[in-house]
């Protein structure tokens, strides 16, 4: 005799609190776990790839793990150190940027900003509370990144779990679709295929869209010539998930520095934004469209909101499955509205009488 709907919501509802609370409890310990999870999850479609070319799973798995750590090695001596460098300069050149800005306004617009004004003063104690807090704030945030994730732990636990969760890929999806509760399973595998849908047009497109954004930001601007092209291009990159902001941080932050290193060298200005005016003519019309398509179904606005969430309720954990999560939610969220449309609650009796 199959359970009633009150039962199983109670067990449901059940699981899903306990599933909340271990988040909570355990989202720095669970962060490896969920970072190798994803990982392997985001490579799974290369293997199967390779395993229809004819090697084993177990082969498919050594090529990309090969590939990998060869791909790692070359971040590390070339790009991370660079980046971290460029980082940390112009985290000590803002206060210097903020006093030219400040000096410059004074020269070009006396009468704005009188020094008797508010506004100047306002300026003022900006500048003051931004030369103060800049160093605090660096070593504030690589203090908690630091006392929430062991560097070390993170480069030791995360490839093993990756490896394993890659190579045991299939088995695993297998032996949760063998546990689904049978009156659901068709139900619940249709959802679980939607979400999947999502996730591989959202995250795996979007993530390939970041890094060749990315890539061409910090490389056109190193070109260029501009200072922290490379730190900008990163900036750029990694918020272009989100529609619109990756080009609004980058161009506004690019064209900031231009303007301080380049001023009076209109050219070399008017190439900055272009460089990202042609990024986002490229992403909307080209990289988007190809490697994400438009039938995602996820709102920058949900996409915002469900970062803040779930980085207030667990932190950097709580980010990094915000993503999945809100697509899954989404694709819950469509299922329950067209459930609800063909209900006697929505239809009523006119509804009923139609039938």
């Amino acid at each position: 005799m199959a359970l009633s709907a009150k039962d199983q919501v109670r067990y449901w509802g059940v699981v899903a609190a306990v599933f909340v609370l271990v988040l909570w409890f355990l989202g720095d310990v669970l962060l490896p776990f969920v970072i190798g999870g994803a990982i392997a999850y985001f490579i799974d479609p290369v293997a199967d790839r390779l395993e229809r070319w004819g090697l084993s799973r177990m082969a498919a798995t050594a090529v990309i793990t090969v590939v990998s750590v060869l791909i790692f090695v070359i971040l590390v001596l070339m790009v991370v150190p660079a980046l971290i460098t460029q980082l940390i300069d112009l985290i000590d050149v803002l206060p210097q940027l903020f006093r030219d800005l400040r000096t410059f306004v004074d020269q070009k617009f006396p009468s704005l900003l009188d020094r008797e004004s508010n506004t100047h003063q306002i300026l003022v104690t900006l500048g003051e509370t931004l030369k103060s807090k800049t160093g605090e704030l660096l070593q504030t945030l690589v203090g908690s990144v630091g006392s929430a994730i062991n560097i070390v732990v993170l480069l030791v636990i995360v490839p093993v779990v990756a490896v394993y969760l890659l190579l045991d890929w299939d088995n695993m999806i297998e032996r949760i679709d063998f546990l689904v509760p049978r009156d659901h399973s068709p139900v619940i595998r249709q959802l679980a295929t939607d979400v999947d849908s999502v996730l591989a047009s959202f995250v795996r497109g979007m993530g390939t869209v970041c890094l060749i954004l990315g890539t061409y930001y910090a490389v056109a601007l190193m070109l260029v010539g501009l200072q922290f092209g490379l730190i900008v291009g990163f900036i750029a990159g990694l918020v272009t998930f989100i529609p619109y902001l990756g080009a609004l941080i980058g161009g506004a932050l690019a064209i900031g520095l231009a303007l301080f290193q380049f001023w009076g060298d209109w050219t070399s200005i008017g190439i900055v934004g272009a460089i990202f005016a042609f990024g986002q003519v490229i992403e909307g019309n080209y990289l988007t469209p190809k490697l994400v398509g438009s039938s995602v179904g996820l709102h920058p606005v949900w996409l915002l909101l469900a970062l803040s969430v779930f980085g207030a309720l667990f932190g950097f954990v709580g980010m990094l499955i915000a993503v999945p999560v809100a697509a899954a939610l989404g694709v819950l969220a469509r299922f329950g509205t067209a459930q609800y449309l063909s209900s006697r609650l929505y239809q009523g009796i006119t509804g009923q009488d139609a039938e």
